[in-house]
């Protein structure tokens, strides 16, 4: 059998890397290939099979597999072959609108990427309330399995704490640094619009001056834009747009900023406070891309106008997790729900279970 796997056009990462590490250690005989981008194969173990995206040696590949396993559309043109399954994790519970819910979109866009859409079957959901919501954005009727994410059981995992020493260790986090990561999204009109380049709107100089001393600014880009800013050297902030696993970060982390990422839904599974940034709501709501569920009203944090709110919120952590913790504990309740820790051997009995057989996992069809 031959696995094709693919995240965030070339990346190690996300709930297919989830998927392929729990059957290199189930040691199923397989085939494991990834597809990798050249600016993201340090994140490669060594030894992993891999493919560069895009071209014909890429297609052909694809067209080869038994299954292919991808946390996002691939947007290429490839054809494929009877008996393929192809299995579309996707990467993240849907806030803001997607796909065929967009205000906007470029022309012929939606269109190509319908054309990948087709070729699926089946799709993972994080949670029951992220499941009507996919259906609707990719117009799909097909097979739906509500699961949890793979990519989150390290979250849960009894090694989490030695993870998250070793992880702040080695992006030299002191012990007794608060470490604060700042997951901004993309913006539709910074990529594909006549709008502004894109630009940070949090001040880390600011940051720098006023916490910097006892905080670490862990700056993770969205993938469409994790190389825009270029450098960044300021003291105290560390550019880890690049980091392959985004859950070593969450591990590492003592507190997220956000705005409109799906990245807090993650992040909340490590039960840690989260602080909003939405510097552009009204825009962004209205016009640019729009929302499935209510926001400010869903957060279960507090929501800054301003580097200044911000820095406020981030100064006294402890302080900031017991004034909110209901709050959190009910977005939870609500995102969460699936988190437990065995989201990868829910997907493996599902679609790729061991030859002897086994008992019927625990999930939910949608």
């Amino acid at each position: 059998m031959r696995i094709v796997y693919h995240s965030f056009e070339g990346r190690y990462s996300d709930n297919p890397r989830a998927v392929h590490e729990a059957l290199l250690a189930r040691g199923d005989d397989v085939e494991h290939v990834w597809l990798s981008s050249p600016a993201h194969a340090h994140g490669f173990p060594e030894g992993t099979a891999t493919v560069p995206y895009g071209g014909q040696e890429c297609v052909d590949l694809l067209e080869s597999a038994d299954v292919v396993v991808s946390n996002t559309h691939i947007d290429l043109e490839w054809e494929k072959r009877p008996g393929t399954t192809y299995l579309q994790t996707w990467h993240g519970t849907p806030l803001k609108t997607i796909h065929h819910d967009v205000l906007f979109a470029p022309e012929g866009r939606l269109a190509r990427l319908d054309r990948d859409v087709a070729r699926w079957d089946a799709l993972l959901s994080p949670n029951a309330a992220s499941t009507p919501h996919l259906r609707h954005a990719f117009r799909w009727t097909g097979r739906v399995e509500e699961t949890g994410y793979p990519r989150n059981d390290v979250l849960s995992a009894p090694d989490r704490e030695e993870r998250r020493a070793r992880v702040r260790r080695q992006l030299g986090v002191a012990e007794d640094a608060t470490a604060v990561l700042y997951t901004p999204t993309w913006r539709d009109d910074d990529l594909f619009g006549d709008g502004p380049d894109f630009a940070l709107r949090l001040d880390l100089e600011r940051f720098a001056e006023r916490l910097g001393g006892s905080h670490v600014l862990l700056l993770r880009l969205h993938y469409m834009v994790s190389g825009a800013l270029g450098t960044v050297e300021v003291p105290g902030v560390l550019d880890v747009s690049f980091h392959p696993d985004i859950a070593d970060l969450y591990l590492a982390a003592d507190v997220m900023v956000t705005d409109y990422s799906s990245t807090q839904f993650d992040f909340a599974v490590t039960g840690r406070p989260i602080v909003y940034y939405p510097y552009d709501l009204d825009h962004y709501r209205d016009d640019l891309r729009g929302f499935y569920f209510d926001f400010p009203a869903l957060c279960p944090g507090p929501v800054a106008a301003g580097t200044d709110e911000v820095l406020d919120a981030v100064a006294d952590v402890p302080a900031l997790a017991r004034e909110h913790a209901e709050d959190l504990a009910a977005f939870r309740r609500t995102f969460c729900h699936l988190e437990d820790g065995r989201a990868t051997e829910r997907v493996l009995d599902l679609f790729l279970p061991r030859r002897t057989g086994g008992g019927q996992p625990t999930r939910r069809s949608a």
